[in-house]
């Protein structure tokens, strides 16, 4: 049954883990089939039930995805944005490695609404920090933040396609990350952030524009991300 235990660990759990580490591994890549209901069943030594009830958990959490009369695949993975992480904790709470491109890190100047976001005068300098986010080979994201130049100037030199961001911060300034005001939306994509997602030029990607705030509530990173929309979710939790 789906309830059996081994070793302290039910049945149906070591069947998700070991598909889990062919993942992590790269012998499962996305698009990748699974191994049927039966063959698990057969493999592990299990029930038909319990091989079925695996595969229904790693579809719940969009490990792998059923598609009816073809079989169980390895989902592309995606992020579930419903807590305040990095794009680094993102990544390795999905059992991923992140990767980061720097596409840009330099001082910008006149920049009088993105100043604003961050409550700076007009005429403050910015850091902007661009970079593209990829798993595997397969571009997943593009992301620009911005942040004061006066307090965080030397980011331009920080490794930032091998450190989170959020990490450096908390570790090299002393600021914790708290909170975030959030704006989402689908848009076209421009030919140049086509290009770099590897989608079509106009085809639909999701838009998140947010401003961070830190544990004393000032703000400190405005952010605009592009996504591509198949590998993202967005969970809501609504209270009447």
């Amino acid at each position: 049954m789906a309830g059996n235990h081994r070793n302290g660990t039910p049945v149906y759990k070591r069947i998700q883990n070991s598909i889990r580490k062919r993942i992590e591994s790269a012998e499962l890549k996305p698009g990748d089939i699974v191994a049927s209901e039966r063959e698990l069943a057969r493999t592990h030594k299990v029930s038909l039930m319990t091989a079925r009830h695996a595969l229904a958990g790693l579809e719940l959490e969009g490990v792998v995805e059923r598609r009816r009369g073809a079989g169980t695949f390895v989902a592309a993975p995606k992020i579930h944005f419903n807590k305040l992480m990095s794009y680094s904790e993102h990544m390795s709470s999905r059992g991923l490695v992140p990767r980061s491109r720097v596409l840009v890190a330099k001082i910008i100047e006149h920049e009088p609404e993105l100043a604003a976001r961050l409550g700076l005068p007009a005429t403050a300098a910015l850091v902007k920090i661009e970079r593209l986010r990829e798993t595997g080979d397969d571009p997943f994201a593009l992301e620009t933040c911005y942040l004061a130049a006066s307090e965080f100037g030397e980011l331009v030199n920080a490794p930032l396609g091998r450190v989170s961001l959020f990490a450096t911060l908390e570790h090299d300034y002393g600021v914790d990350l708290a909170y975030a005001d959030e704006e989402v939306d689908a848009t076209a994509a421009e030919a140049s952030i086509a290009e770099l997602l590897g989608v079509p030029r106009g085809a639909s990607v999701l838009r998140i524009r947010q401003v961070i705030y830190s544990s004393k509530g000032k703000a400190t990173i405005y952010g605009v991300g592009f996504y591509r929309s198949e590998r993202h979710t967005l969970f809501i939790r609504r209270f009447r």
